[in-house]
């Protein structure tokens, strides 16, 4: 009979097994989620976050338009709607994401005035990351844009 080796198999269990934080559940990795269509001003808000030792490390939270060109760098864009709003996306991402690294937990994401849109998709998208994270899957997870409110007098 044949002895088999089965420090090979060991190694990989134990491997895997210390990808996880046991307190937070979360496996390491980078793990991404963006919404499924761009918004009426044609941006598409996407969120990566790295995960390392079971705790969200990194968070980067933009938008690309349909050419690839990241919401952040569009000067112009930034500038009307600080005009606009009061505030522009470099400073309502880093306000999200600090807060979600912080907490790493999705639901205690506090508003800003002129950011709600934004707010809420940071929420699904933070959601869709974790969930990511907890099963250690990989691929891009794609969030249903969510239905808007309609606009105008009632009765239209």
């Amino acid at each position: 009979m044949r002895k088999r080796n089965c420090l090979p198999a060991l190694i990989l269990l134990l491997g895997t097994l210390s990808c996880t934080n046991s307190s937070s559940g979360l496996r390491d990795g980078y793990y991404t989620a963006e919404m499924s269509g761009y918004d009426e001003y044609g941006w598409k808000e996407f969120m990566t976050v790295c995960v390392n030792n079971g705790i969200i490390s990194q968070v980067e939270f933009n938008a690309k338009d349909i050419g690839g060109f990241i919401k952040s760098w569009d000067t112009g864009y930034m500038r009307a709607m600080k005009a606009a709003s009061g505030t522009y996306p470099n400073e309502y991402s880093r306000f999200f994401s600090s807060q979600f690294m912080k907490n790493q937990n999705a639901d205690s994401i506090d508003a800003l005035a002129g950011a709600t849109d934004s707010r809420n998709n940071f929420i699904l998208l933070a959601r869709a990351v974790l969930k990511s994270a907890k099963s250690g899957a990989a691929p891009v997870v794609v969030v249903p844009v969510p239905p808007q409110p309609e606009t105008g007098a009632q009765g239209e």
